[in-house]
């Protein structure tokens, strides 16, 4: 194996070497997602030319997968479209007519989106029984209260007492199961039948956050994200024609499929390596496609450097191919960061930035599709939910493996009918969503069958004529779904990850992250969609313009930005630049010529480029 040990000269001030004059940067992008899709378009579009997209899979767009069966276009990745008012994703849509076939029932309205806003949620318990509509209206509404209440937290700085653990979910299940045991109203029955739909909820507010248990989601910071306002929409020709979109405007021979990354070296200590160790590729070299066999990128003789050049930063991918750069977009997940920051980065990240990627949280949601010759379920099923009466009295979330399929909270049914067939889509998350990963399809689809026909007290439901699940925890490239603000972390992580590297002496005094400046500083948006992947990066790059021959390359600064339910504006103010429409998350991509204070966003100097990891997680949901 080769090694990216450098033996390159380093200096006192990380911030004065490796200094040279040169035109274009040479810019590289690890992960073709829709947040490198868009970063890289987004560069394209200011000017750059010398940009390469290394994607570790064979396809682009990272976790929105859409598998095409028969007539029908299933989404084991994202999903929905949340909120339209502002929101580029939906525009993007509406612009190119992919929701021109999209009826009035696949327009979700509401926190919770479902394939059709008609019909009506069948709630049933494990004993074969449904539960009458009024109960579940009551216990919705009551719900619904004591939610509004986990956002007031961090929405209006309320304390959170010893009790509540910090948690979300030690918070609701109490409040929840106290109002139900002190209402006069309902009898004993009643009582104990709301008592376990609490769970139920729980398993659904697990998987709308990705965590192992929403026990596991910070209180304090819960109210740190807001929803974009307007309905909820599916693409019926598939979520991937949104990054086809953004792929178009991308040459072919700038994304390289099937190209892992082992390490990147990002300090000038260990720029363009002087030594035997390695050898950087030549000039172009770089920008063929070894996935699909691209062309080769722009003349070998554009932009040559001389051979004892520094690069602010070199890129080691697992097929020992080295590639050097003056700027490196890293998009991958929180997942990976967590699995390999201690080998992916040298040197390795400060100890508060690892201190953030721990505390951080981030899970895995899956999906399981059944499909049936006829449907079971009647026309006014908008979806089939499993609430265990045993579970009245239970404070845990987490299940031995042998009993995994009991964190499947219910499924949806897909509509309409005439597109999809008959089809159910099926929840489950955290340790239990990894152990059904390890099954095959045989044993799930054997599983499924047999809670349908126990709760629904129908015992002869046949087996699914064919199965289709998602797996993103065991997949190498993503470990998890999407990320949330665990138990013991807050938005100040996400800024402590943002401060640039190698520190200057003003980041060093600038306190916690953006803290000693708000302007910078995230304004409101919804938890981790996909419209952040694709605003961020556009927000971001808007303002850098190529580098002129006369310019002076500055030094390359590393940033980690791990995407977690953002800042809302109470924690930062507009700035005088264009901070795009109210719901936009800011992920600094990078920068390469001074900006002012009031654009920057960052509490340092900005006459500098950057190395970030800028993941935005996302929702599958």
């Amino acid at each position: 194996m080769q090694s990216c040990e450098s033996s390159g000269d380093s200096a006192d001030d990380p911030l004065s070497r490796g200094l040279r004059r040169r035109g274009q940067p040479r810019v590289v992008v690890i992960g073709a997602g829709l947040a490198g899709l868009a970063a890289a378009r987004a560069l394209l579009q200011q000017g750059f030319t010398d940009v390469t997209v290394l994607e570790a899979s064979r396809h682009i767009g990272g976790r929105v997968q859409s598998v095409r069966l028969g007539h029908a276009t299933f989404e084991l990745g994202a999903t929905w479209i949340h909120g339209s008012h502002g929101n580029p994703v939906y525009h993007l849509a509406e612009a190119n007519g992919l929701l021109e076939e999209t009826t009035d029932g696949e327009r979700s309205v509401g926190r919770i989106s479902h394939y059709s806003k008609n019909g009506v949620a069948c709630y049933l318990t494990n004993r074969g029984r449904r539960i009458p509509k009024d109960v579940v209206e009551e216990f919705s509404d009551l719900y619904n209260e004591v939610y509004n209440l986990t956002q007031e937290f961090f929405r209006h700085g309320k304390p959170v007492n010893a009790e509540s653990q910090n948690s979300v979910g030690v918070f609701t299940r109490e409040k929840v199961r106290n109002r139900i045991r002190d209402d006069p109203d309902d009898t004993e029955a009643t009582k104990r039948l709301k008592l376990a739909m609490i769970q139920q909820y729980l398993k659904v507010e697990s998987c709308e956050s990705s965590s192992h248990s929403i026990d596991e989601v910070s209180l304090s910071a819960f109210g740190e994200w807001t929803e974009i306002p307007g309905a909820h929409h599916i693409i019926p020709s598939g979520f991937v024609r949104v990054v086809e979109l953004l792929a178009e405007g991308i040459p072919p021979h700038v994304i390289q499929l099937g190209k892992p990354v082992r390490c990147i070296h990002w300090d000038q200590a260990s720029a363009r390596p002087r030594g035997p160790e390695i050898e950087p590729c030549g000039e172009g070299d770089h920008n063929h496609n070894t996935g699909e066999g691209g062309q080769r990128g722009e003349s070998s003789q554009q932009g040559r450097r001389d051979e004892d050049e520094q690069w602010p930063v070199v890129v080691e991918c697992e097929d020992c191919e080295v590639i050097p750069a003056d700027h490196v977009i890293v998009t991958v997940s929180l997942g990976v960061l967590k699995r390999q920051y201690t080998s992916f980065f040298r040197p390795g990240l400060p100890t508060e930035k690892v201190a953030a990627i721990h505390r951080l949280g981030i899970g895995t949601t899956d999906k399981i599709f059944l499909e049936f010759e006829e449907p079971f379920w009647g026309p006014e099923c908008n979806s089939l939910q499993f609430v265990w009466e045993d579970e009245a009295e239970s404070c845990t979330l987490t299940y031995p493996p042998e009993l995994w399929y009991r964190k499947i909270c219910g499924f949806d049914v897909l509509y309409p009918p005439e597109r999809y067939g008959h089809v159910l889509s099926g929840w489950i998350c955290g340790e239990e969503a990894l152990v059904m990963e390890r099954c095959d399809d045989e044993a799930v689809a054997e599983i499924c069958t047999e809670m349908l026909r126990q709760f629904t007290g129908n015992p002869n439901i046949p087996k699914p004529r064919r199965i289709l699940r998602s797996a993103w925890g065991s997949n190498p490239y993503f470990r998890g779904s999407y990320s949330y603000t665990q138990v013991g972390s807050s938005g100040a992580d996400v800024e402590k990850l943002a401060k640039p590297l190698p520190y200057t002496e003003s980041s060093k005094t600038a306190g916690d992250g953006l803290q000693g400046r708000r302007e910078p500083a995230v304004p409101a948006a919804s938890p981790s969609h996909v419209h952040l992947l694709l605003l961020s990066p556009c927000r971001c790059c808007s303002p850098v313009r190529p580098r002129t021959a006369s310019t002076t390359p500055p030094p390359m600064v590393l940033c980690s930005l791990a995407s977690v339910r953002p800042l809302v504006s109470s924690r930062c103010t507009e700035t005088s630049s264009s901070r795009g429409p109210e719901g936009v998350l800011t992920a600094v991509v990078f920068l390469t010529e001074p900006l002012t204070r009031d654009c920057c966003p960052f509490p340092c100097p900005c006459t500098r480029s950057f190395l970030v990891v800028c993941r935005m997680e996302f929702y599958l949901l």
